[in-house]
């Protein structure tokens, strides 16, 4: 592997760029250099100890610091409004907040002067009414450098929160943490690097400030001359003098660019990457803990490819029921959970959600919800209209007996888990897990208690000290559940929680959260795209496309009568829309299909066959098949034991057949062969829509 930053064979920059270049660099360096060059260095500490320069030194960290503290003060609202709110006029304001880094400075000096002086827009006001004179005085001074100095401030901090994701605030203010709280706990902490490079910046550029200082507040000793002026003087009447002071000044800007170079960027502290697991260590082990995460472990997920989820009664992994869940609770040696959680208040749920997305939703206490369809179905807008997060869906929300429509999103109870999990980075998994509660006004040790308690509840109780990039993505995953159960949510809403997991590790997650979803007193909805997680986590299955609710049933019911071609491909089925005739089925992609039981003519209709229910033939078949197709061979894929081979046809929609390696070998089938195929009409079940 080449490192960054080394030339390689081929990579030589053209002549007619690089010589450009290297004048640039001689240009910009030849000045520093003639600081350097021109200082009596055995005169150096001499000139900067001169009483002149040590009160112009004080008196420049005086109003530098002072001007910092205003541009914090004034500047980080500014920069959170600009990178966060959407108004009328955001681009002007923009541009007066780049105006003083282009203006010269003597001209922003006048234009203070307009504003603040004597006879300036606000100056005579502030003089008789509060006795306040900025010219010709330090807080001229402050004012000035202010002026020209925030600029770098509010630039480089809407930069970083313009690359910091809003998920992780919208998180904080699901668990029940008001807007205010989520800016000083998330937001800065999180932006930190680009607000300590803003105020370096800032800091830096207050301390040379020169023109708009001695235009606007003139140049008094020990009052208003500062070091930048005192260099003006001093290059009068002492050359050697104006040099040293001026080498102070080159210093001290050079150590805060070495300072900020690469260590403190505007990048969000969510952008580094998660460093791989410890050796030896799994995503459902507890690394170098020496301990294993109580539960059993349940079987995988279906192989990939395979036609259709596990039967809900297929294992007794995947029936886990509230009965089991509390053996399984008991045999791992917790006997808290989930009895604990099962003391609860329980809250049902109705909701009328209109605008994209638009259905009407009722579910009891305890119930769990598998939300499934296509990508933009409307099934993440479901979800933030329940949390009162967006504008393209609004939601008339009743939890329990309490109408919460009106409620800003920290005070709804409704707590989220986004897919990657959202954990603050700047937070142990402790603290983490104890932000709900913190939120929500519960003292610090009774929270970090009660978070603890949910961490060993979920097996990860041995990593609690441990910051989210030091946590595998099961681990991680299981301290975003803790925390969303932890904060006493009345709805549970899981956007793809197990979706950035491998097949194993999900298995486990998919096992502890059914497990503690059996002793939920409220409702939880999961977004999903794996057919066994809806199966084996939900009581109903409510499937979306376009904004609608096409079907809302239990699993079972969606696994053998889908009505979505969407979700019988995602059960691994073939699916065909088409109107029903008095032949059969008129298929949309060409063909007929024959079928037992057709509905009446004229009925919209999804015809679903199961790979398996395919045959496929070198010549045409002969006998009791009632729909046969000629098609070629264009993909075939491994599907655990068995082969999935995709046939095209000019006659009928695109189906898939699902073989035995032995089969394929006999029929000599290769991408291209000429194949028939053949499905019989008491295999092909007709869905009326």
């Amino acid at each position: 592997m080449k490192r960054a930053g080394v030339r390689t064979a081929g990579t030589r920059p053209p002549l007619a760029l690089a010589l450009p270049a290297l004048l640039a660099v001689a240009f910009l360096t030849l000045p520093l250099l003639g600081i350097l060059v021109r200082t009596e260095w055995g005169e150096l500490a001499d000139h900067l100890r001169s009483p002149g320069t040590v009160e112009a030194l004080k008196l420049s960290l005086v109003v530098s610091f002072w001007a910092l503290g205003l541009s914090l003060l004034l500047g980080v609202p500014l920069a959170w409004l600009l990178a966060r709110v959407p108004f009328p006029g955001k681009a002007l304001v923009r541009s007066l907040v780049l105006l003083p880094m282009v203006l010269p400075p003597t001209v922003g000096g006048v234009a203070l002067l307009l504003a603040f002086g004597r006879r300036g827009l606000l100056g005579p006001w502030l003089e008789s009414t509060f006795g306040i004179v900025f010219p010709f005085h330090t807080s001229g001074a402050v004012i000035a450098a202010t002026f020209v100095a925030m600029p770098f401030l509010v630039i480089s901090l809407e930069g970083a929160l313009g690359g910091l994701r809003p998920r992780y605030e919208e998180t904080a203010a699901s668990l029940g943490a008001s807007p205010v709280r989520v800016f000083f706990t998330v937001t800065l902490p999180m932006v930190a690097p680009g607000l300590i490079a803003g105020a370096a910046l800032t800091w830096a550029r207050a301390l040379g400030e020169f023109g708009a200082t001695i235009t606007f507040a003139g140049n008094l000793p020990g009052t208003t001359q500062t070091l930048p002026l005192q260099v003006y003087l001093l290059l009068q009447d002492e050359p050697e003098a104006a040099t040293s002071v001026s080498l102070l000044l080159l210093a001290i800007a050079m150590g805060v660019l070495i300072a900020l170079r690469g260590r403190w960027t505007g990048t969000p502290s969510d952008r580094r990457p998660r460093p791989a697991p410890e050796a030896g260590a799994s995503d459902t082990g507890l690394s170098d803990s020496g301990l294993s995460e109580s539960g059993p472990s349940e079987s995988g997920p279906a192989a990939p490819g395979a036609t259709g989820p596990v039967a809900p009664d297929s294992g007794p992994a995947e029936s886990a029921g509230p009965e089991s869940a509390s053996a399984s609770a008991s045999a791992s040696g917790d006997p808290s959970a989930p009895a604990a959680a099962a003391d609860t208040e329980r809250w049902a749920l109705h909701a009328d959600v209109t605008g994209f997305t638009r259905l009407t939703l009722d579910a009891d206490p305890g119930t769990t919800i598998a939300v499934v369809g296509p990508n933009g179905a409307g099934k993440t807008t479901l979800l933030r209209a329940l949390l009162g997060l967006t504008p393209r869906a609004h939601a008339d929300l009743r939890l329990g007996g309490e109408d919460v429509t009106a409620l800003p999103p920290h005070r709804r109870h409704v707590a989220w888990v986004p897919q990657d999990g959202a954990l603050f980075p700047h937070m142990s998994a402790l603290a983490n897990t104890a932000y709900g509660l913190r939120a929500q006004g519960v003292a610090r040790a009774e929270a970090r208690r009660e978070a603890r308690t949910w961490l060993d509840r979920l097996g990860v109780g041995p990593l609690a000290h441990r910051r989210p990039t030091q946590l595998s993505g099961g681990q991680a995953q299981r301290v975003a559940l803790a925390r969303a159960l932890a904060a006493r949510p009345r709805l549970l809403v899981l956007d793809e929680p197990l979706a950035a997991l491998d097949q194993t590790t999900r298995a486990h997650v998919r096992h502890t959260l059914r497990t503690h979803l059996a002793g939920f007193g409220g409702v939880c909805l999961i977004v999903t795209h794996d057919p066994v997680e809806a199966v084996s986590l939900a009581d109903r299955v409510l499937v979306l496309d376009e904004g609608r609710a096409l079907q809302d049933a239990t699993p079972v019911e969606v696994t053998r009568h889908p009505r979505s071609p969407w979700v019988a491909r995602m059960l691994g089925r073939n699916a065909w829309p088409g109107t029903a005739t008095p032949e059969g089925l008129a298929l949309s992609g060409g063909g007929t299909l024959v079928a037992t039981d057709p509905p009446p003519a004229g009925t919209p209709a999804l015809a679903i066959v199961a790979p398996e229910a395919v045959s496929v033939h070198r010549e045409r078949p002969e006998g009791s098949p009632r729909n046969v197709w000629p098609g070629t061979v264009r993909e075939i894929t491994a599907s655990g034991s068995r082969l999935r081979v995709l046939i095209t046809s000019d006659r009928a929609p695109d189906l898939v057949a699902e073989i035995t390696p032995q089969s394929a070998a006999e029929l000599g089938l290769a991408d291209g062969v000429r194949v028939w195929t053949s499905v019989k009409a008491t295999e092909a079940t007709i869905v009326p829509l």
